[in-house]
Formats: C-alpha cells, sequence, structure tokens
C-alpha cells in the first residue's frame, strides 16, 4: 500500500521544514509506502529552495510541484492529480504530525472498512492565548478535538472533516470528485467552505469515515491569529462561504428570505448578548466575544447568500 501525503504551502519557508522533519520522523510501519508531496502554491519566498535543500536528505520520498493557480483548493487537487498512490493523506504547512500518525492510517485502513479518517489538531500557541477566546470558536485558529474516542463522521458528528489533518482512499475520491475550487481561502479571502462542501459530498455517497483521537497533529498558531480583528474577518468569511455554498444545495430545515431560519435565532440572540455585555462588562469575556462572533458569521452568511458575485459554478449559468 502506498500513501501519498500532500503539504500545500505558500510563503511558509520557516515552518514548511517542521512539517516535513515530522513526516520523515513519523514511524512507518511494514507493508506501507510513504511519499510527500509539497505543492507550491506560486510562493515569492524561498520555498522552492528549501525543498531543494532538503532533497538529498529524503531523496525520492520527497517530490515539488509547483502550482500557478492561486488557492488552497488549487493547490490540494494539483498534489492529488500529480500522485497515485491508494492513499492521500494532507496536512497544512504550519502543522507537524505525531510519531504515531502514519500508523494511525495505516491500522485504520487495515484493520476497519473505511474511506476517510481525521483527527485532531492540537494547538502549539505562540503565544499565551487571549481570556478572550471562545472555546467553541477554536476551529478559526485550528484547535478542533472531538474528543478522546473513536467515532464515525456522520450526521450525529458535531463537526466537520477539516482538510488540514485527513487521509482519503483515492478511489472516493474519484467517485465523489476533487476539491472545490469557487471555494477556499486564496489572497483574496478567507474563504473556508471547500472542505465542508467535500464533506457533504462524501457524506451524501455513503462513504464511510472516522474520527481518530490517535491521529493527532500539532498545529502552528502565530501571534497575529490570536486578535480579535482576525476572529471577526474569519467567521464573516465563513459566513460568505456558507451563504455561497447555500446557493447550490438546501439544507433540510426551514428558510426565511434564503437563509436558515436557526441563523436568524441565534444572531438576534448574539446582538442582544453583545449589547448586554456592552452596557455591563462581563465577566466573562470569552462569552461575550462569542456572541458577537454569532453576529460576524449572519452577516457573512446574507452576504454571501445574497450579495457576493459568484462564478458559474456557484450560480449554474
Amino acid at each position: 500500500m502506498r500513501l501519498d501525503v500532500i503539504v500545500p504551502t505558500y510563503n511558509r519557508q520557516d515552518l514548511l521544514p517542521l512539517s516535513l522533519n515530522s513526516l520523515f520522523a513519523a514511524e512507518i510501519p511494514a507493508g506501507l509506502e510513504v511519499s510527500v508531496t509539497v505543492v507550491d502554491n506560486n510562493s515569492t519566498d524561498g520555498t522552492r529552495q528549501v525543498i531543494e535543500s532538503l532533497k538529498p536528505r529524503f531523496g525520492d520520498r520527497l517530490q515539488y510541484c509547483f502550482e500557478q493557480q492561486q488557492g488552497r483548493s488549487h493547490a490540494l487537487n494539483a498534489g492529488i492529480n500529480a500522485t497515485s498512490g491508494e492513499l492521500v493523506g494532507i496536512i497544512d504547512d504550519d502543522e507537524e504530525v505525531d510519531r504515531n500518525w502514519i500508523n494511525a492510517a495505516f491500522e485504520a485502513f487495515t484493520t476497519k472498512d473505511l474511506d476517510f479518517i481525521g483527527g485532531p489538531y492540537i494547538p502549539h500557541w505562540s503565544v499565551t492565548p487571549p481570556d478572550w477566546l471562545p472555546r467553541e470558536y477554536g476551529g478559526v485558529v485550528g484547535w478542533v478535538d472531538g474528543g478522546d474516542k473513536e467515532v464515525p463522521f456522520d450526521r450525529n458528528y458535531p463537526g466537520i472533516l477539516m482538510g488540514g489533518n485527513v487521509v482519503l482512499k483515492r478511489s472516493i475520491l474519484e467517485k465523489v470528485g476533487l476539491y472545490t475550487t469557487w471555494l477556499g481561502r486564496t489572497d483574496k479571502g478567507l474563504l473556508t467552505g471547500e472542505d465542508e462542501e467535500l464533506y457533504g459530498r462524501l457524506l451524501a455517497s455513503g462513504a464511510k469515515g472516522m474520527y481518530l483521537p490517535q491521529m493527532m497533529i500539532y498545529h502552528h498558531i502565530p501571534p497575529e491569529r490570536l486578535t480579535k480583528s482576525y476572529f471577526r474577518r474569519w467567521c464573516f468569511w465563513r459566513g460568505v462561504s456558507l451563504g455561497l455554498l447555500d446557493r447550490t444545495r438546501r439544507l433540510p430545515v426551514p428558510y426565511l428570505f434564503g437563509i436558515p431560519r436557526w441563523h436568524y435565532r441565534k444572531a438576534f440572540q448574539g446582538l442582544l448578548s453583545t449589547m448586554r455585555h456592552v452596557v455591563v462588562k462581563s465577566q466573562n469575556p470569552a462569552q461575550a466575544f462569542a456572541a458577537e462572533l454569532g453576529v460576524w458569521d449572519w452577516l457573512g452568511l446574507v452576504y454571501g447568500r445574497h450579495f457576493r458575485k459568484a462564478n458559474e459554478l456557484v450560480t449554474g449559468k
């Protein structure tokens, strides 16, 4: 069996070696061949030179791929198309895998009937996290923990399959298709919906997935992401992503003016809570900020659903 790990990267020459070193330091079980492909998404720093400097050490196990079209989805698809292994793994360029990451993936696919797996994101804080950071919004900075038990990825799972810690069978990608390129982060904005869109297609196809707590990655969180302005911007663009996605599929819930009705209730409660915290200083800054972020989610959703210009892949025109 062969596992091809895809690492999309853009201007992270300092962190990228940490990611690659962790992959090559991970334990590899007998019966598995592992290759790592770095997809340079049009970087302007020394990314290519970093890869070239590591080639003598890692040889053919390390491959370089260049993708000029800006966007994480474009980079991921380029890496998937450039490889051929039965398993496709994906991590981000600011992550390090646990030494057991590859072992856990191999055991899952050889002992269980699965099409895809994912695991937790353990934060590697560059500075002490602020007291206003709401735990329920940890996904903004890539702090994701689905618990300490193996559970299926299905309609009851309280999250989605995040694309920075995932291994999929190539056969399931051939069945459902690759990442949607009109969603996902680019140099123009923080769209974040490509993982959710693919996850929806996986579930709709009947694919079987499992959350594995032992499949850990360690995510570097820089200080510039630990600001309220970043959280507000991320939540707004996450809302825009969901609004765009909702143009292509309708959820089985009541709608009001083209938006799921429960979003209005959440936004209204968040607005009232935010106003209350302004008048009376909150003793729980994380709770207060979470209420405000719910409003930013809703604003982005309205903008994405009704006002954001979208290409023909979204509109169908």
